[in-house]
């Protein structure tokens, strides 16, 4: 029996890629393909910027209002769609069925939260120096945006684009990862359902994002890229973004920093650092923990604590009863993950669990990897200066507050860090010295839809979530009123 096959939604309506052209998305649990999908060209691309061009002048003029109660009905439809949402994101994710659900219901709700932002957003009346003069600030739609969204949280890094975008007044042509594009286009449907006009958003698929990206760049007709990826795309984006001055939203790598001081609670942070390290796509993530920093004093209670915690941990593909940690996403990533285990191993680290490919049983054809611990670890280790992108915990040894600040921020990316404490002035301090974007302090939950979330140095340009989220997505116009 074959796979269902997927067409691009453009301009309102379900269509083929030129030439008829698709490509398979693999469910990395078993490598099975899942369904065939449309595989856009340059063509389809700019077939569906000249949609999103032709409805940004009635879709921006819509009253804020209107905008958000469509929202508001895509976000009821999802909502209605959860499960069936949550199933896609395995099949073709693979993470764990309830972390998926969660994924969905997280995602869903920046429709809700955005919906209610395009009502807040304000200009000002400024007090003119000029008695003949009255002065005004605006804010209004930048214009057509493309979105360009990776393939860990298939549901949540669409939501958290496009949501912001659309309530400004801002169509959207959104190019999902090749590895997960069935998320994005059931949203596509949904908000077809919902009654979103044709063009005001639309997904190409493909699996040379290269083409896409070479469209995006060229058309002076995209006013602003919205990207979450690795910093190297990043910096290649923006240098040819450059020539356009087009507007950047990014959203980068992450080394993330765990800390652990003596004095912290040691239950709450075992519990933090195995769910911040491990149960978010299995580490695949960019918020995910990267360095475990332990105080002397409490590592020879933290530390086999942590440990047992990971391996009791249920690495299994999504839909199986229990799992807490599915397959890494392809072979690359999996190999990339075992090299640096290989080469902190051969720099004097100790892998006390893990640190092998898991092929038994159910994991047989899937690109599993068993969560693994690293000790004896050093801070020049390449495990400790690249992203891990993987189920992989190095634990590191610090003595005092200042010396393990410096280490936390002697890294060039600045996304997400996490300490634990009692102590109320350290935390003060802590999360003011930590050069980082998102700050957990006794927390490791990551962030949530009512503030902002990005980067500091190389993780990132600009904000999502939050009011500023909202902002991201329009220009300032002063306007002067000449009463004379």
């Amino acid at each position: 029996m074959g796979v269902e096959t997927r067409q691009l939604y453009v301009d309102g309506h379900w269509v083929d890629a030129e030439r008829g052209a698709t490509f398979e998305v693999i469910n990395p649990a078993t490598l099975e393909a899942v369904a065939r999908i449309a595989d856009a060209g340059a063509a389809d691309v700019r077939r569906a910027v000249d949609a999103a061009h032709r409805a940004f002048r009635d879709w921006s003029a819509r009253p804020a209002k209107d905008r958000g109660e469509i929202l508001l009905r895509l976000q009821a439809r999802l909502v209605a769609q959860r499960d069936d949402l949550a199933r896609l994101i395995v099949l073709e994710n693979g993470k764990p069925f309830e972390e998926a659900q969660r994924e969905v219901a997280f995602a869903i709700g920046y429709f809700g939260w955005f919906a209610e932002e395009a009502r807040r957003l304000e200009g000002s009346w400024v007090a003119s120096p000029a008695a003949g003069k009255r002065l005004l600030v605006l804010r209004q739609p930048v214009g057509p945006v493309a979105a360009i969204t990776p393939w860990n949280f298939p549901a949540t890094m669409v939501t958290r684009k496009i949501a912001p975008a659309l309530a400004a007044g801002c169509p959207v042509v959104l190019k999902p990862a090749s590895a997960t594009p069935l998320t994005a286009l059931a949203m596509a449907a949904a908000g077809h359902e919902a009654g979103l006009p044709a063009g005001v958003f639309n997904v190409v698929t493909t699996s040379r994002s290269s083409v896409a990206a070479a469209e995006f760049l060229a058309d002076a007709r995209i006013r602003k890229i919205a990207f979450t990826g690795s910093t190297e795309v990043g910096k290649a984006i923006m240098e040819r973004a450059a020539q356009q001055l087009k507007r950047l939203a990014f959203e980068l790598g992450g080394n993330a920093p765990f800390i652990v001081f003596d004095d912290a609670d040691l239950e709450p942070a075992v519990e933090g650092a195995v769910a911040i390290k491990f149960l978010r796509v299995g580490g695949q993530s960019c918020i995910c923990a990267n360095r475990i920093y332990v105080q002397r004093g409490i590592a020879e209670r933290f530390i086999p604590a942590f440990t047992a915690a990971v391996a009791r941990l249920r690495v299994a593909p999504g839909f199986e009863a229990g799992a807490q940690v599915g397959p890494l996403i392809n072979e690359e990533t999996r190999k990339k993950v075992h090299d640096l285990v290989e080469d902190a191993v051969a720099r004097g680290a100790r892998a006390v669990v893990g640190g092998h490919a898991l092929t038994d049983g159910v994991r047989a054809r899937g690109f599993f990897y068993a969560p693994t611990v690293l000790l004896n670890v050093t801070d020049d280790m390449p495990v400790c200066r690249e992203e891990i992108f993987g189920p992989v915990a190095p634990v590191l040894t610090f003595e005092t507050e200042d010396e393990v600040v410096r280490r936390a921020n002697d890294t060039t990316f600045g996304l997400a860090a996490y300490f634990y404490t009692r102590d109320v002035a350290r935390l003060v301090r802590v999360a003011e010295a930590l050069e980082y974007g998102l700050v957990g302090a006794n927390d490791a939950a990551g962030y949530t839809h009512e503030i902002p979330f990005g980067g500091f140095k190389e993780s990132g340009l600009g904000r999502e979530g939050g009011h500023q989220g909202i902002e991201e997505y329009t220009e300032v116009k002063s306007v002067v009123l000449g009463l004379a």
